[in-house]
């Protein structure tokens, strides 16, 4: 099976899952941020481990990712922002979503 193929059947596995959990295990977390969305795979992850998010923003510079990421991670479509943009204006992108307080970033 070539790699392109891979890329097209089987979802991205993240890297640094059992760091970002373990970074956030013992905290309550009701809004989180990732800045990084890719495909989705930590956000997928993180979700899973804390049930409690109320909302998560994510965001990623590539439509594409985007659209890969909006598929993967369906089961919490209620819960997820998906922002087109770059997290160097978080600020501005928390602000206009009325969010004043995060409880957890992921910006790798």
């Amino acid at each position: 099976m070539s790699q392109q193929t891979l890329n097209k059947t089987e979802p991205h596995k993240p890297i640094m899952v059992e760091e970002v959990l373990k970074a956030f295990q013992d905290v309550a977390l009701r809004v989180f941020y990732e800045g990084t969305l890719g495909a989705g795979g930590h956000a997928a992850e993180i979700l899973k481990a804390h049930p409690e998010i109320e909302r998560y923003i994510a965001c990623d510079r590539d439509p594409q990712a985007l659209e890969i990421a909006e598929k993967r991670l369906f089961p919490w479509k209620r819960k997820i922002d998906f922002v087109h943009d770059n997290f160097l204006h978080l600020n501005e992108q928390l602000a206009r979503r009325g969010i004043q307080k995060v409880d957890g970033f992921f910006l790798i």
